[in-house]
């Protein structure tokens, strides 16, 4: 059954992702991070660039690509659409509006919710749904 994190307050969602996929790397192999085109770029921009001394590896993987052999073992993956993601990653990290329909497979999927109002009402549509899947789910409050 998938654990279900949802981190609320967040003040700026990509600065965010960028750190909690920092910590995951030390303890999962692969992680998948799911939105919208315009924001996988933006963080795709953002983890070549977020900590000077340190690389995060990834891959932006656009709509009907298929990664060359050599990078599929690349741990991040920021997909746009989650048949994208590799079967073997046991994180999900999702950006988007809309709630994660397909979560076999994964161990863990994070929703990060900023202080934006728009983004608090998509993160209670997406609460409700995982309830309503009766998946059990986790609230951490980001502290100001």
């Amino acid at each position: 059954m998938t654990e279900i994190q949802f981190h609320f307050n967040v003040p700026d969602r990509l600065a965010y992702a960028c750190r909690l996929l920092r910590k995951a790397l030390r303890t999962v192999s692969g992680i998948s991070v799911l939105g919208e085109v315009s924001e996988m770029e933006r963080l795709n921009r953002q983890l070549w660039s977020f900590e000077p001394s340190e690389f995060l590896p990834h891959l932006l993987v656009r709509e009907a690509q298929k990664p060359p052999h050599l990078l599929q073992a690349t741990p991040i993956w920021l997909v746009t659409d989650l048949a994208l993601a590799p079967s073997q990653h046991k994180v999900l990290v999702n950006l988007g509006a809309a709630p994660v329909s397909a979560l076999e497979g994964y161990k863990r999927l994070v929703e990060i919710v900023s202080c934006d109002e728009s983004d608090r009402d998509a993160a209670r549509v997406r609460w409700r749904h995982y309830a309503g899947l009766g998946l059990p789910i986790q609230k951490f409050e980001v502290p100001a």
